[in-house]
């Protein structure tokens, strides 16, 4: 005795899901990540290097109000999310190089699974790296007296931070596709706003001009509301407008992103 299927169950066992389309995607990319350990050593090196340097460089000089290393950390964690962005770029344009992308296009998956798995893989990068910066400075003499439960919220902000960057950034190498282009394009808005910043200095002592755009842009608020968290003092309304920034960040690019990918 034969059973028909209705068009209606036919359609909806051939319809791809969006949720298992992009947990199989971020289970690639992680997969691959872990088959090159290497990326996760090189991209942790960075952002230890920063930490080390500036705080036995300049963590005698520069007045913060609490001590360096606790001013220095939530900074670091910011510019790094902003460096992870501009390696997702490269490496989403090496997968539209080596003709990745237009297999992954071939299967009956949705397309934006693509773009979802590759920044979600990123953005468990991201932790990782933002937990390794967070033990060393520990070792360094960190000491947030917020708690642990500040603590994981503000480590919780800062991969937000790098989830919302780094579609920026895909959508940066969807436009320019080009690996060498995009990693010289990547680092155009990175180094303004990291270092036109409070990532490793207040902005009291940048110059009046400069002040008013680095107190208002992403980078700030989201340092200062990390450094609130971590050492338990007013949060005042930084958290309020980083998370907008982060939230504004994030619905304009993924739109743009994936708008791009799927009419290209």
């Amino acid at each position: 005795m034969s059973t028909a299927i209705r068009p209606d169950a036919a359609q909806a066992i051939s319809r791809p899901s969006l949720f298992g389309d992009a947990v199989t995607m971020t289970r690639r990319n992680l997969l691959r990540l872990s088959r090159t350990p290497q990326v996760i050593v090189f991209s942790t090196i960075q952002p230890l290097m920063f930490v080390f340097l500036f705080n036995f460089v300049f963590g005698g000089s520069i007045e913060t109000g609490v001590s360096y290393i606790n001013y220095l950390v939530p900074g670091v964690l910011v510019q790094t999310s902003l460096f992870a962005g501009s390696n997702t770029a490269i490496g989403l344009a090496q997968d539209l190089e080596s003709g990745a992308i237009d297999r992954f296009r071939s299967l009956p998956m949705r397309r934006s699974a693509v773009l979802i798995g590759r920044t979600l893989a990123d953005a468990v990068r991201s932790l990782i790296t933002a937990v390794v910066v967070v033990a060393v400075g520990f070792a360094l003499g960190f000491r947030p007296g917020g708690g642990v439960l500040a603590l994981v919220a503000g480590i919780a902000l800062g991969v937000a931070f790098a989830h919302a960057f780094t579609w920026v950034f895909t959508f940066m190498a969807l436009k320019v596709r080009d690996v060498e282009a995009v990693q010289a394009a990547a680092f155009i808005p990175v180094f303004p706003l990291v270092f036109a910043a409070s990532t490793f200095a207040p902005v009291e002592n940048m110059p009046e001009w400069l002040q008013a755009f680095a107190s208002r842009q992403p980078v700030t608020l989201t340092a200062d509301t990390m450094r609130a968290l971590f050492n338990g003092t007013d949060l005042g309304s930084s958290w309020f407008w980083a998370l907008v920034w982060i939230a504004g960040i994030f619905a304009v690019a993924a739109t743009l992103a994936v708008r791009t990918f799927e009419r290209s």
